[in-house]
């Protein structure tokens, strides 16, 4: 046995080779930035709780919690809810699990596998037979124990090629762990301020109609009176019907928000919670991190998923070509048999026996050739993959440092309009007061201020979830958790 060991160590060091390509990880972008221009020190600030400037920090990292930069517990609560309980997140968690398991089950084939076994028979031999036992007896119970050792040296790196490939199959699914992770987290907070909006538009739109209502009550009693024109109880009335109408499709989206953050939540629509996040109370995060390009690419995970896959199918690569090569297998057995369970490996009842394998193709009707072909074909759609994924995560960091620049323009001009139309509503009602306007000029005041604080709402709640999509583009700083881990 020593002499056998011996050997299969001596066959081991002859595997040093692998052939197919080493994979080497792709070189990072050269490109210096993600716009066309220059990117701006800071966004435009207005007033209003939402209106502070924001600055841009070039190079500067993202918190793995970066949700808590809105200072909202009311999101705080959710995300952590979600982390716990979203089916999604459990579903990425086993089958990373699982990933892990198969990458520990393929390594075990660089090892040699050892098997031991017992067998007892008791058997009755025919007369005209010859004895099977050199005692001649034809009733006997014989045992047999033996111990046996496979190797299969790989000299091609066949085996060691489908283990990395493996390996960085468990990695992709690492990374798309992370980027469930990172898409839940950022669903969670544009869903919730997203809920915020429709219910402060809707409290407005409440509002509006309430007092609509209350007018065209006394603009009733007033027709009653002789006191008014039928056409301003009639305008009145277009005023009331359509502020209902504003209504019905904000409950609506409201609705649907708090019945997806319920299914976010891992909870079922009927146990949505009636409270939702504070628009106004969430602070708007005021410096935000851009990291370096060269940096993006570490940052995704949907890049850094699709370089393991392109890992993966490089390795696969080598695998095509070994499978054409030799292949060389070495076993031993050893053991004993006995009709004495205690004389198994005494009186010259052990046995032994030492072989050797090479097996080599020779024709499988080119199967092997177009297999190796197929996995260059399969390594060129990967690395296209890949420069589609970076391609991608340049066009998500660009697209939402625009969105906030454009967002900070919006909420200055649409704070404007608002304040220009608060002001003019005032002087109506104050030239309503004196008789010097019909109560139409005040309606119409009224609807035009409503219309622009509606449009307020929204581009607050604009520069909110486009914050939340910057730090989601830039990978959402998974790389600063602690409970992260390489599969080696």
């Amino acid at each position: 046995m020593t002499r056998i060991l011996a050997g299969l160590a001596v066959a081991a060091a002859l595997s040093a080779c692998a052939v197919g390509p080493n994979f080497t990880r792709p070189a990072a972008p050269t490109s210096g930035g993600y716009l066309p221009q220059a990117l701006p020190a800071a966004t435009t600030a207005a007033l209003g709780s939402q209106g502070a400037g924001q600055t841009f920090s070039w190079g500067a990292d993202v918190p793995a919690e970066w949700w808590t930069l809105f200072r909202s517990p009311a999101i705080d609560a959710l995300v952590e809810r979600a982390l716990k309980a979203n089916p999604d997140i459990q579903s990425a968690q086993a089958a990373l699990r699982a990933a892990r398991e198969a990458y520990f089950a393929q390594r075990a084939a660089l090892w040699p596998t050892v098997d031991a076994s017992y067998n007892v028979v008791r058997e009755q031999a025919g007369s005209t037979l010859a004895p099977p036992l050199t005692s001649n007896n034809d009733l006997f119970t014989l045992h047999t124990a033996q111990l046996s050792v496979s190797y299969a040296p790989d000299v091609f790196g066949a085996v060691r090629r489908q283990t990395e490939s493996v390996q960085a199959q468990a990695e992709a699914q690492r990374f798309q762990t992370e980027a469930t992770y990172l898409t839940l987290t950022a669903n969670v907070v544009v869903a919730a301020i997203e809920a915020a909006a429709f219910r402060e538009q809707l409290s407005t739109t409440q509002k509006t109609l309430a007092d609509a209502r209350a007018v065209l009550g006394v603009m009733r009693r007033q027709l009653a009176l002789g006191e008014i024109a039928r056409a301003d109880v009639a305008a009145q009335e277009g005023v009331v019907a359509q502020a209902e109408q504003a209504a019905p499709p904000l409950e609506k989206q409201l609705a649907q928000q708090q019945d997806l953050l319920a299914d976010l939540t891992g909870r079922f629509p009927s146990e949505s919670d009636a409270a939702g996040v504070d628009l106004d109370t969430t602070t708007l995060p005021q410096a935000l991190p851009v990291s370096l390009p060269s940096s993006l690419v570490e940052q995704r995970p949907d890049v850094r998923a699709a370089e393991a896959n392109l890992h993966a199918a490089s390795a696969q690569v080598g695998v095509a070509i070994a499978n054409r090569l030799p292949n060389f297998t070495l076993s031993a057995t050893a053991g004993g048999a006995s009709t004495d369970i205690a004389q198994l490996f005494s009186n010259g009842n052990g046995f032994w026996s030492v072989g050797g394998t090479i097996a080599q193709p020779i024709f499988e009707g080119g199967a092997l050739l177009h297999k190796e072909r197929g996995a260059r074909a399969a390594l060129d759609q990967a690395g296209a993959q890949y420069k589609s994924a970076v391609l991608a995560a340049f066009q998500n960091v660009a697209d939402s440092l625009q969105a906030l620049m454009a967002d900070a323009r919006l909420l200055q001009s649409s704070d404007s309009a608002e304040r220009s139309a608060a002001e003019s509503l005032a002087i109506a009602r104050r030239q309503q007061a004196l008789g010097q306007v019909s109560s139409l000029v005040v309606m119409a005041a009224d609807q035009s201020y409503q219309q622009a604080h509606m449009a307020r709402i929204q581009a607050a709640a604009a520069r909110l979830t486009d914050t939340a999509a910057l730090y989601q583009s830039l990978g959402g700083g998974w790389w600063n958790r602690k409970e992260t881990a390489e599969v080696r």
